[in-house]
This record gives structure tokens, sequence and C-alpha cells, in this order.
């Protein structure tokens, strides 16, 4: 049954001008290469100074890195042709969003049209982790128990602790800025897809959205492909710990589907406890505590990553992903790119410059260099 969770992972870089350290608008002169080398798998995005690859629809996680890797070793090299480099965090340390080119595309144009200083402000960078589930009322059903772990993976990628030149005290500041969007954050519970697909014709027919792509929250049934997405990270500097974290999802996904085979269930908390949460693992990350809603009382993220760990294991060795998973580990003795950017910035006297630097040497370590004539 296992061969049935594939998987695709979409990232969204960062480019830097590696004398300045600054965002580049250079995303025009990488695509035109980057679409003769990668076809669908490169794509512009809102902002002209950033970049998004995608993989193929993967079979399992070590397709998914080879893909991942890959397409990062590809943008790296096709930036520096230009004399730019990349880098992979979900805010620039100091870049402001009112110095950034908007992509000259009918949906952007539209976006800031309807949103207006709303989505001009929205310099963020992400991941997605898309998860296959082809029945329609299962990827509801375990949408609704997943809404519970999104906390504690979002505490273990954090990536944007700083922001227009500020320490912003939180971990993942992507995450209050892109709340700024409608129809983000965990989003409620749906008794079937029927409710669910109510939910958009109605927004459709009242003029509050074109359709269901205009659903950003962290987790969403994906509005064409048949998969779950993923989208509460905070995108991961390192590839291995992406890698690690889209393994774990699909993990995750398993295992409830295992239950719900057996006809077990997982309890089902109210969007506004597990929100409890997430403000945690964006203000805190991997140092804080989350609220064990089951025994009504906090624990140590750090444990509650490690019983996750142990929740999906029995499903590990039959996705093949015993490896990927084990990283999670390192992750939680290291820390997150938010820690290392937070030392980094400490340890050169709050000097930005040294932290973009560390960005763009650890956005590559494990990625091959790939050489065009």
């Amino acid at each position: 049954m296992f061969e049935q969770f594939t998987m695709g992972i979409e990232e969204e870089f960062q480019i830097v001008d590696p004398e300045t350290r600054e965002l580049k608008s250079h995303v025009s002169e990488i695509l035109e290469e980057g679409k003769l080398l990668l076809g669908e798998k490169i794509k512009p995005e809102m902002i002209q100074s950033m970049i998004e690859v995608g993989t193929g629809v993967c079979a399992n996680i070590q397709e998914a890195r080879e893909d991942i890797t890959k397409l990062r070793g590809v943008i790296s090299s096709l930036a520096r042709k230009k004399g730019m480099v990349i880098a992979a965090a979900s805010t620039h340390p100091f870049s402001k969003w009112s110095e950034q080119t908007i992509y000259e595309h009918d949906r952007y144009k539209l976006l800031v049209q309807e949103l207006q200083m709303v989505a001009r402000s929205l310099l963020i960078f992400g991941v997605h982790v898309h998860i296959g589930i082809e029945d329609l009322e299962r990827r509801i059903h375990i949408m609704n128990a997943v809404r519970y772990f999104l906390p504690h993976v979002l505490a273990m990628t954090t990536s944007s602790p700083f922001w227009l030149g500020f320490n912003t005290g939180l971990k993942s500041y992507r995450s209050e800025v892109f709340k700024k969007f409608p129809r983000t954050d965990i989003p409620d519970h749906f008794e079937s897809h029927q409710q669910f697909q109510s939910y958009v014709d109605l927004l459709v027919k009242m003029n509050c959205m074109q359709d269901a792509t205009k659903i950003w929250w962290d987790i969403r049934p994906h509005p064409i492909f048949p998969t779950l997405e993923f989208r509460v990270c905070d995108i991961p500097t390192r590839v291995d710990d992406t890698i690690a974290v889209a393994a774990l999802f699909q993990a995750i996904v398993a295992k409830l589907t295992v239950l719900l085979d057996k006809n077990l269930g997982f309890r089902l908390y109210h969007r506004r406890l597990i929100q409890e949460n997430k403000w945690r693992a964006v203000r805190y990350g991997l140092d804080g505590k989350l609220l064990d809603l089951g025994k009504q009382k906090e624990v140590p993220v750090k444990d509650l990553i490690r019983e996750l760990l142990e929740f999906v294991d029995e499903v590990v060795d039959d996705l093949g992903s015993r490896r990927e998973i084990e990283h999670i580990h390192t992750i939680l003795e290291r820390g997150t790119s938010a820690d290392e950017q937070l030392k980094v910035w400490e340890e050169n006297n709050h000097d930005f410059k040294p932290v973009v630097d560390m960005l763009v040497k650890n956005t590559m370590e494990n990625v091959p260099e790939i050489c065009f004539d």
C-alpha cells in the first residue's frame, strides 16, 4: 500500500548579489535558460528576486532527494553565470520589500490589485510538500488529523528570525507576514469532502475568490493535483533538512492511513487550540514548549517531536525512509537555520552580511556543483 504515497517538493529561493548580499530582481535573466534545462520544474514567483523550482511526481524519498538536489544545483549554476547566488531562508535578513520588483504576469497584477500592500510586502520564501492521496474523502480525513502535528514540524524548520534589518525575536517571522493574507493559517476541520467543496463553492459564489487556488492554508487539499499539500514550513537552508521534513510528512500520512484502515481515528482538536501551538513554534522554534493537548500540559517541543517519530516509526521502513527520518535527530541537536542565523549574527557584532554568507554556503551543502558550457 505504501507505493501510493507519491510526493513532490517545491522550494522558493532568494536571488542574492554576492557583493552587497542584497536581494536582486534577476529572475528573468535566470528563467530563460532555466526553462530550456528544467521545463515546467522552474517558474517565477511574484517577487523578481525569488525563483521557484519543483520536483516531478516522485515514487519515494530517494527520488525526491535526487530531483530536489539536482534542481538546487542547476539553479545555483544558472545564478552564478549571471553573477548571482541563491540562498534558502524564509526571509532575507535586511532587504526591503519596498525595493523589490513585481514579476510581470496577469496573476500577480490581479493579486496586487486585490490585496494591495499586503501582497506587495510578501517578501517571504517557503517550501511546499505534496503527498499523493487519491481518494477525496480520505484526503479530508487525513488533513483533519494531521493539523495537530503542523506546529511540531514548523518548529524544526524555522529560518526567518530577521526582517528588514531587525531581529524580530521570532524564529519564524515568515508565518506572521503570511497570515496577513486571507484564508491562511491552520484550517478548521471538515466533516467530509462535500462540506469542504461547499465552502469553496460558497466563497466563489460570493466573489471572495476566483477558485480554490486562493486558499492558502498551512495544509490544503490541492485544487489541481490529487495531493495533500503541506505549506506550514519555513524553507530549511540545508537540502538534507528539506528531505527529512518531506519524509516525515509522508510518514505521518502513511501512519494515519494505517489507522483509518483499522477503523481507528486520531482525536481532532479545534483550530483555536492548534493555533496556540503554532504561535509557540513561531516564537520559540525548538527552544520552546508546545501544549500536549491530550495530557493538557506544556511539554518541550523536542520531546514532542521525538514522540512524533515514535508514532510514525512502524511505517518508516516500509516507506524506505529510515535514513532520512533519522536526520531529524541531527536537526534537534544542531538547531534550525534560524538558530544558526542568530548565532552568526551575535558572533559578528550584529552584522548581517556573514549571516547571508552562511545561508549561501549551507544552501549548497551536499549539493553537487553543475557546470554548463
